[in-house]
């Protein structure tokens, strides 16, 4: 169950991030940033109060659990993690072709897979080392793709970005498996649905702040606000975001979840940006990146099959 979780999260992300691509054409990064965190923290604003008011959803997978400054002091530091991948991905993907922005995001299971290994202890059987070895090399074939576009991976400040986007993605995964794991196997046992919910919330406050700021700046330097039109596909991101999200907290809060695993899967939405990236934005280059999806693909199959 756990891993058809991943593969729906994985969907969803591809989606997120195409919505993402066509919302920040023409608009500046920061409003948009900030939208989001409004959209999802609407969202799941009223899970909490029903949760914490009424017994609507008691028993239900949307009910919000309750807890403390102990529980919501880590959800405030996931909050500012994710926000920090968000920022640095948000300004790269601004620049960037999708076909570019995915595989490089999609070296973030190879980040948690060391990580996994070496903070949880998690172990891979044949058929899933099989799968990561087919991804990992997929992921390498469609960097080296990406270079036929005349993009300089060692000098390009937004490249640079998606990297620093990677690095926080992958602490905020290592993170989110030990607050999901019970106090039982040495973790926090935070309820998944307090974790998404109120991370959501804290997002939304930081970055008004930072809307703000950046507002006040542009201002006086430019003596104009902010560049901003109205879409709907902002609307999108956090819808595409919120459903992913809970997927993948609903998968690694099921018994034998692993961390290593869901990351990989996920970053399967690579399939998805790069079939958006080709059929909306008309992005170069495609026959070549296409043959190296092919091995992202099929270590998807291997990882299904090792994991059932």
């Amino acid at each position: 169950m756990w891993i058809l979780l991943a593969f729906v999260s994985a969907t969803l992300l591809g989606l997120y991030d195409t919505s993402k691509k066509f919302s920040l054409r023409g608009n500046d990064v920061i409003p948009v940033l900030f939208l989001n965190t409004l959209f999802c923290s609407a969202i799941f604003l009223p899970l909490i109060l029903l949760s914490q008011y009424t017994n609507v959803l008691d028993s239900s997978i949307f009910h919000v659990g309750s807890g403390g400054w102990e529980m919501h002091r880590w959800i405030i530091l996931k909050s500012v993690i994710v926000l920090l991948s968000w920022v640095f991905g948000y300004f790269a993907i601004a620049q960037l072709p999708l076909t570019i922005v995915g595989p490089i995001n999609a070296t973030r299971p190879v980040m948690t897979l060391v990580g996994a290994m070496l903070v949880f202890g998690e172990r891979l059987n044949g058929w899933q080392w099989i799968g990561v070895s087919l991804a990992v090399i997929s992921l390498f074939l469609l960097a080296r793709s990406g270079k036929k576009e005349g993009i300089d991976f060692k000098h390009n400040k937004w490249i640079f970005f998606l990297v620093l986007a990677a690095l926080m993605g992958t602490c905020s995964g290592l993170l989110d498996k030990y607050l999901m794991t019970g106090p039982e196997n040495s973790g926090v046992g935070l309820d998944r649905m307090m974790a998404q919910s109120w991370y959501n919330i804290y997002q939304c406050l930081m970055m008004g702040i930072v809307l703000l700021i950046y507002i006040v700046k542009q201002r006086k330097k430019t003596e104009r606000t902010a560049r901003f039109s109205w879409k709907w596909s902002i609307l999108l991101i956090s819808i595409f975001l919120s459903m992913a999200d809970f997927a993948y907290f609903y998968a690694l809060s099921l018994p034998g979840a692993m961390i290593s695993i869901v990351s990989m899967v996920r970053r399967g939405s690579v399939l998805v940006s790069f079939l958006c990236g080709a059929v909306l934005f008309r992005e170069k280059n495609l026959k070549a990146k296409a043959l190296d999806l092919c091995f992202v693909l099929l270590g998807m199959i291997f990882l299904w099959i090792g994991s059932r």
